[in-house]
């Protein structure tokens, strides 16, 4: 338990790989898909097998999503588990719930039930609550949260008190501060936040008396100490043009305070507006507080709490209440940045080729890393797997570099925006941008079907989309689709009128392997194909 985990872009290997390569005891027999579409995720072919291979898949979904469509297929080659079982729980959406979300800017709303939730689905929370009782850690789990009847007198936990344990714990980030009762004030005053700067320029909450002046809308994370202490959150970080008490902030001393015999803190001069310090300082615990003469702005209770502590661990909050409040400064400590990151294998960004591609010459130049024997429990590749790719010429069979992304109209792996009508409308087919020269020299015309092919062996269908925003030996699919395997509509294999209105084939059944070397996150951005007019 105490290993690096598996990230979600390497679990087919924990399932296909060589078990003595693999470092824990036997491969994933089982796996639980929680919102997550399989689409989103490459090596689309090396998944189907690794979905047939499992002795147990749980799929908890508003929508079967595709996972259900590619369990369930029968493709030419491959062995379905005969042990294998597989279950479709159904999980609410958010309009059956209420509770807090977390927007892209760091800014977090609360948002009420609509509706009860509807048929045989349950809530995140209930499910989640249910499942760790079977597990037998249920009331570890809502030990200091309130339970309330869900659906059907079940009980499940409360919104409410959810986030309030969330604020108790996660004070490194700074989501301490945002407490339901002062996110609920943020909705019901939209009208007095500024929409460009979202600070508050003055008003109160006519329900709780809660003043909001000076608070930016959703209170953005980091937002500091208690929610007593009305931090007003971070609307941008690290602006030393602001006091910390108004979402000032400067960069955090989280790597010590000198390497090599260089100090890592900030210059003289270097602070938050206001600050009571005004050159460079480590982070705060109960020594620093100790020797600076401010332990005794702390309260008993606080002391008590916050002895043998630092600014992290002191759940009382006194040591940043003190800090923000009373002194201008952050309890995080005041350094320089860091941008040569040590501990990462290039310290200073380098520029390597990817494992597959079209300009060897550069391959030769611009290597990748050398082969990882256990990262994240399992072998992870990178020369060895470039190496091969140019020893094979892939380049000539393969001359396009192929990339992948989003569109504005669908989210995600697409199963629930491209199941709604008026979205549905708006995009009904997947494509391939292919530049007029590239199209021109493969006889294609705008709007015709055709097949898209990489080194995995797979063999997409898609539309073409002449179109000069890809230049000649590039070509772009967006991700959001799913349904379709290789030519083939996969409508047979969802539940009865599960089926998404629009359907198509995943980019990701024809990626590659690559994978970052630090965050494991998987290479979607490029990878080689070549295109080819549909011949039916």
């Amino acid at each position: 338990m105490e290993k690096s985990g598996t990230t979600v872009s390497r679990w087919i290997d924990g399932v296909l790989e060589k078990n003595e390569l693999i470092d824990q005891d036997s491969n994933l027999k089982a796996m639980v898909f929680w919102g997550h579409a399989p689409n989103s995720q490459t090596r689309g072919l090396e998944m189907k097998k690794a979905f047939d291979k499992l002795d147990l898949l749980v799929v908890i979904d508003p929508y079967p999503s595709a996972t259900a469509a590619m369990a369930a297929m029968k493709t030419d080659g491959q062995q379905l588990n005969p042990n294998r079982t597989v279950y479709l729980l159904p999980a609410s959406t958010q309009f059956e719930t209420s509770g807090s979300v977390t927007a892209s800017n760091r800014s977090l709303q609360w948002r009420e039930k609509v509706i009860e939730p509807l048929f045989e689905s349950r809530t995140d929370q209930m499910i989640m609550y249910q499942l760790a009782d079977k597990l037998g850690f249920g009331k570890q789990l809502v030990a200091k949260l309130k339970l309330v009847p869900g659906k059907n007198g079940m009980l499940e936990p409360e919104p409410e008190s959810m986030l309030q344990e969330i604020n108790r714990g996660c004070w490194t980030i700074g989501y301490t501060g945002q407490s339901p009762e002062r996110l609920k004030a943020h909705m019901r005053n939209m009208h007095l936040f500024d929409v460009k700067t979202l600070k508050c320029l003055g008003g109160k909450d006519p329900v709780s008396g809660y003043d909001l002046t000076g608070d930016y809308f959703g209170l953005p994370w980091p937002c500091y100490g208690t929610p007593e202490l009305k931090h007003p959150g971070s609307s941008n970080l690290y602006d030393t043009s602001k006091h910390v008490m108004e979402g000032g902030g400067n960069f955090r001393a989280n790597f010590g305070v000198e390497r090599d015999g260089v100090s890592l803190l900030a210059e003289d001069g270097s602070y938050s507006k206001g600050a009571d310090i005004t050159t460079g300082y480590p982070e705060f615990d109960h020594i620093l507080l100790k020797k600076l003469g401010w332990w005794d702005e702390l309260t008993e209770p606080e002391k008590k709490a916050a002895e043998g502590k630092n600014w992290k661990t002191d759940l009382s909050g006194g040591i940043q209440r003190v800090c923000l409040k009373g002194h201008g400064v952050h309890p995080f400590g005041n350094a320089k940045a860091r941008a040569v990151v040590w501990n990462f294998p290039d310290p200073v960004p380098l520029h390597r080729e990817p494992l597959y591609g079209t300009r060897p010459d550069l391959v030769a130049k611009y290597p990748t890393h050398d082969d990882k024997k256990a990262f994240w429990r399992m072998p992870t590749l990178y020369k060895s797997v470039q190496n091969r790719n140019v020893e094979a010429k892939l380049y000539e069979k393969f001359p396009i570099i192929l990339t992948s992304g989003r569109l504005v109209e669908y989210e995600g792996g697409g199963e629930e925006t491209r199941s709604n009508p008026w979205l549905a409308e708006l995009q009904q087919d997947n494509f391939v941008e292919i530049n007029p020269k590239a199209a021109s020299e493969r006889g294609i015309r705008d709007g015709e079907y055709v097949i898209v092919s990489t080194p995995t062996g797979a063999r997409i269908k898609v539309k073409a989309m002449v179109t000069p925003r890809v230049g000649p030996d590039t070509a772009f699919i967006p991700f959001h689709f799913s349904g379709w395997w290789q030519g083939k509509d996969l409508k047979e294999y969802y539940p009865e009128g599960a089926a998404p209105i629009v359907r198509g084939e995943a980019v990701n059944t024809a990626t590659t392997y690559g994978y970052d070397s630090v965050t494991m996150m998987q290479e979607t951005k490029t990878t080689i194909c070549n295109i080819e007019k549909f011949v039916a």
